[in-house]
């Protein structure tokens, strides 16, 4: 309905620019929302109070020339001039009950949109560093990228999936000296554990499958192991420069294919335990793209070649820095390093420039906060490449802080003293744990109340939404019981019986839907679908609680049932979009 609104404003502008009533410049997007009062319509626009000073016209005097070049619309019953040069829209009767029958013909697709035009749009999220399993952090990150994906895909455009595995670097390399040495434990060895160290308890599971299925083949005494290495952070070192010499070591002990064995088991079990946390999570990727896959195909020397071959580099102590200060940057970064490595991020350049050569209209990020400060350098290097960083969008993800029993949950990843997602979900359940995690904005710090995920009350808002869905239920197999098998066909063509004050706010309701996931994907904004259903819900309970829907009328039993058949369908699309199920009795 919306739509058709901008439609004939779109061809009235046109009518005043022909007339010459407008000028030609004179453009803009055109908005258009609900009214928040029905008396002044149903939908109103402000496009005349925007053109008034480009038109140099008084906005009442051109609302007056906009609504004369209106073109007759069944739809719309009568179009008025309120306050300064306000466009109210009110839209007949038969148009306002037309969503009930859009709804049951449409079902599932009722709601789906066409603005995304089937652009490719690449959505990239969690891609946390297989070093640990998921903690809860990620699964915010997780389930907003999933139900943004979702969204997008229901506006019409094409979605790819994506997960950045961090399968290279010093994270990595910290975490095949964690397995390496717990493994020395198991075979005998008193090992001094380092402080920076990753202490997991699946750190010693990984280290028992290395020594079951290898026995003492990569064993090494721990005097030769530790031999004339700096002294730890307890013992008054510094605890970055001791697990990287530790690394050294283990390099220089183990030969080059073992010490990638010792890495890829690591890698390879924290992985695919990280694939089957996110699919039982119901979250989905259509690509797992490797970082180390950068390097071996030649991707970062690649980028570094665009950078320097458009001037954006230069050598400074032995090492390459691109010059992101002039894009923004606070100080400029090194790609590659004085011993000839290249670092993070160079890998992010080259990932970054690989994306768009995958012939990708738009790019989203979902970062956590602490990525702030990244944005600028890697949209300065698409620049620098020549590509628009405006078709980059990044999105920041707030750390979700856990409240169980009115207290806050503390954890640490490195320390091995996290709540893991996967104890989340299996305490909270999968569909709670998702809905949770979407209803604020993402930039929004989000207190997760635990016992009220779990709560069957009214007071619970993934709850009370799925319980409307199950209610409607209820209410058509207690009509099958009485003998009354819903007639839709009497349903629609009665809905002129819904006059009562709680069935028109449902009708609104319902109709907003396709504009609630049209502005959630332009704004990149999920959590608009779960304050809609909120609202849904408590106008269909309302509703419940003030008229029997189950009357001795069959015309308007049928229509009562038809309206609350189509919250069901729109209740239930809403929440598959979140990754939440709709169950059928609860």
């Amino acid at each position: 309905m919306k739509q058709i609104i901008i439609t004939v404003l779109t061809q009235a502008l046109a009518t005043c620019r022909a007339q010459g009533q407008l000028p030609a410049e004179a453009t803009t997007e055109i908005n258009v929302d609900r009214t928040r009062d029905s008396k002044h319509g149903d939908f109103a626009s402000n496009i005349a109070l925007v053109l008034a000073k480009p038109a140099k016209l008084n906005p009442r005097v051109l609302a007056e020339k906009i609504i004369a070049a209106i073109p007759a619309t069944p739809t719309i019953a009568k179009v008025e001039i309120a306050g300064p040069g306000f466009i109210n829209f009110f839209l007949q009767q038969d148009s306002i009950f037309a969503v009930v029958n859009t709804v049951l013909s449409q079902r599932e697709r009722f709601g789906r949109s066409t603005i995304g035009a089937g652009q490719r749009i690449q959505v990239e999220f969690v891609s946390a560093n297989p070093t640990g399993p998921l903690h809860v952090g990620h699964g915010r990150g997780a389930a907003y990228g999933s139900a943004l994906a979702s969204v997008l895909t229901a506006a019409g455009y094409n979605v790819d999936r994506e997960y950045y595995v961090n399968d290279a670097g010093r994270q990595m390399d910290i975490l095949a000296a964690s397995v390496w040495l717990r493994y020395l434990e198991l075979c005998g060895e008193a090992v001094v554990f380092p402080t920076n160290a990753y202490k997991g308890d699946y750190v010693w599971d990984i280290a028992a499958t290395l020594h079951r299925d290898n026995a003492e083949r990569y064993r090494t005494a721990w005097a030769d192991v530790t031999g004339d290495l700096p002294a730890d952070e307890p013992q008054g070192g510094d605890k970055e420069d001791y697990i990287d010499a530790i690394i050294a070591r283990m390099k220089t002990l183990l030969s080059a294919d073992d010490y990638r064995k010792v890495f890829d088991l690591g890698l390879h079990v924290i992985l695919d335990d990280i694939r089957d946390d996110l699919q039982r999570f119901s979250v989905n990727y259509d690509q797992w793209y490797s970082e180390r896959s950068l390097a071996d195909s030649g991707a970062v020397q690649r980028a570094l070649d665009k950078l320097q071959q458009n001037n954006h580099t230069y050598h400074h102590d032995g090492a390459l820095w691109f010059r992101s200060t002039a894009f923004g940057d606070e100080k400029d970064r090194v790609l590659v390093r004085d011993n000839g490595q290249t670092t993070y991020f160079a890998s992010d350049v080259a990932y970054h420039l690989d994306k768009f050569e995958r012939g990708f209209d738009k790019v989203v990020n979902i970062w956590g906060a602490d990525h702030h400060g990244y944005v600028p350098r890697v949209k300065g290097a698409l620049q620098a490449m020549g590509i628009d960083p405006n078709r980059l969008t990044v999105l920041l993800v707030q750390f979700a802080i856990l409240y169980q029993g009115g207290h806050k949950v503390q954890m640490s990843t490195r320390s091995g003293e996290f709540i893991t997602l996967r104890e989340l979900r299996k305490q909270v359940g999968s569909d709670a744990t998702r809905f949770f995690y979407v209803m604020r904005k993402s930039e929004q710090h989000l207190d997760f109340d635990m016992d009220l995920a779990k709560s069957q009350s009214s007071d619970n808002p993934m709850y009370y939404i799925q319980y409307a869905h199950a209610r409607v239920n209820s209410v058509l197999r207690k009509a099958e019981e009485k003998g009354w098998g819903f007639d839709q066909a009497s349903g629609l063509a009665h809905l002129n019986l819904l006059t009562e004050s709680h069935e028109q706010a449902l009708l609104t309701a319902l109709a907003r839907y396709p504009e609630v996931i049209e502005s959630a994907a332009k704004y990149y904004e999920p959590h608009q679908v779960t304050e809609y259903l909120r609202e849904l819900a408590q106008h269909f309970h309302t509703y419940n609680n003030a008229h029997k829907f189950l009357v001795d009328d069959a015309a308007l039993r049928n229509a009562r049932l038809a309206l609350i058949l189509a919250v069901k369908h729109v209740v239930y699309n809403g929440l598959t979009i979140l990754g939440v199920s709709a169950p059928e009795s609860m």
